[in-house]
């Protein structure tokens, strides 16, 4: 069997610390480690960040199913369990926002992009792979000046495609349920990670987001009832 390769996503260990070429200073503010899952045994493999994130120093533990759960946070722990069923028996990646609590008892905002691993020869989906990102403590003041730094260097990139940046803001908020702020951060990390400008990565993103399969039928019919009563949420003294 060949090796199988991984769509969308590789297994590259990221550090919260700056580092020297282009993906150092969005690290500084973004706390990123990488996973593996492999269905056939249910086998996990962390990064070093994502075994420091849970508490652990690299090496000292060997993540499991039972101990990945076991670290869910107690309101989204049924929640990830039935999400990876659902992924052992779909073969989709385990991809989710949910928190989860550290050996100190520190809970984690996290958010997972992941895609499948897929194998060269028989085309099966072999398992997951992508990144934790620890969302947590993104705004506390030390780190706010490295923050700052970054921001400031995208700031020509933004004004002149802030339509474009702000439109994959809107879909990653949509879609990992982030704040703004968050959002920009995630896309300046792929940027960062993958060497390719801001506007080049949004404007993308946005493209490609037009040929993703349509929405369910009942998460339309919602939205569909939330534009029709939007109104009625409204408080009287706002926008009235």
């Amino acid at each position: 069997m060949q090796q199988p390769r991984q769509t969308g996503a590789t297994f590259t260990a990221t550090r919260n610390q700056p580092t020297s070429g282009t993906g150092g200073a969005a690290h500084t503010y973004l706390n990123v480690g990488s996973f593996r899952f492999w269905f056939d045994g249910e086998r996990w493999e962390w990064s070093d960040e994502v075994a420091r994130m849970h508490g652990y120093e690299p090496g000292t533990v060997a993540p499991t199913t039972k101990l990945m759960l076991s670290h869910k946070h107690p309101d989204d722990r049924e929640h990830v369990r039935d999400l990876l069923h659902h992924t052992l028996h779909s073969g989709e990646s385990f991809s989710r926002r949910h928190r989860f609590v550290d050996t100190s008892g520190g809970v984690h905002e996290a958010i997972v992009v992941a895609d499948r691993i897929v194998d060269d020869k028989s085309g099966a989906v072999r398992g997951t792979s992508g990144y934790y990102i620890d969302l947590t403590g993104t705004f506390d003041e030390a780190r706010h000046e490295s923050r700052q730094e970054v921001l400031d260097e995208a700031l020509p990139d933004l004004f002149e495609n802030r339509a474009a940046i702000e439109q994959a803001k809107g879909v990653m908020m949509a879609v990992y349920r982030v704040s703004p702020d968050q959002a920009f951060r995630a896309l300046q990390w792929r940027s960062q990670e993958t060497n390719i400008k801001l506007r080049t990565l949004a404007k993308q993103l946005i493209h490609e987001v037009g040929n993703l399969p349509p929405v369910s039928t009942a998460v339309r019919s919602q939205f569909d009832h939330l534009l029709l009563t939007i109104h009625e949420h409204i408080p009287p003294d706002n926008g009235r």
